[in-house]
Order: C-alpha cells, then sequence, then structure tokens
C-alpha cells in the first residue's frame, strides 16, 4: 500500500492513494487526520459487520461513534465506544458476535490503534418500517 499526503497550504492537506483516489483535510476545522481516523475505524467495523451478517434480512446499518483523546500531546485515542445500529430481522446475538469478531479479528484499523485504547461496543437492532 502506498500514499502520498500534501500541503497545500493554509492548514489543508490532500491525501492520495496510488489509484488517484483524494481526500481533503483541515487540520483545524476537519476533517482532521484524527476525526478521519475515528470515522475509519467506524467505516472498516462497519464492512466486517455487513460482510458477516453476509445474507440475513437486514437494510441499513449505521455505527455511532464517541471517542475520548489523550490532553496532552500526543493526543492517542485512549477509548472509542461504537454503537452499531442494524434495520432488519437479525438475531441480537449473531449481530453482537459479529461485532466482536470485527474487533478481534477483521477490523485492520481498529488493531492499528495503541494496545491500551479501551474499544466498547453495543448493538441496536431496529425493525423494518412496513
Amino acid at each position: 500500500m502506498q500514499g502520498r499526503v500534501e500541503w497545500v497550504g493554509g492548514k489543508n492537506l490532500v491525501g492520495m492513494n496510488s489509484n488517484g483516489d483524494r481526500i481533503e483535510m483541515n487540520w483545524d476545522e476537519g476533517p482532521s487526520p484524527m476525526q478521519i481516523t475515528l470515522q475509519m475505524v467506524g467505516a472498516c467495523s462497519v464492512v466486517d459487520v455487513v460482510v458477516g451478517l453476509k445474507n440475513r434480512n437486514f437494510t441499513k446499518v449505521w455505527v455511532e461513534l464517541d471517542s475520548t483523546r489523550n490532553e496532552e500531546p500526543p493526543r492517542y485515542f485512549k477509548s472509542m465506544n461504537l454503537e452499531f445500529h442494524i434495520v432488519g430481522d437479525i438475531p441480537r446475538k449473531l449481530a453482537e458476535r459479529v461485532v466482536a469478531k470485527a474487533f478481534e479479528k477483521y477490523c485492520s484499523v481498529s488493531n492499528s490503534l495503541r494496545p491500551d485504547c479501551k474499544l466498547t461496543s453495543s448493538v441496536i437492532i431496529h425493525e423494518e418500517n412496513s
């Protein structure tokens, strides 16, 4: 995996991958690199949940994210709480097992965090609106 991050003036950065995809960042007004890191933990784990639920009957998955950071530099993540929402007919135990597996084994982003970052999660199942 290769990439490049370029300062483009002021507090603005542009990140590019080897395919030419770009993401714009602003370290003051956002999305900042740390905001993107938090969102990527969410994105990576949502992918794992969707894949883990395979052919189950669901229509929507999202995750609400909350985090705490160290007060002094370096301002690393001390904790992240992820609240997964799934719309559909999914057994709670299955959803909880899939979420747990995402963090134990599959989510590369969360597994790249400091080992002392406390990750917690919960699952909320929503019924389909008829």
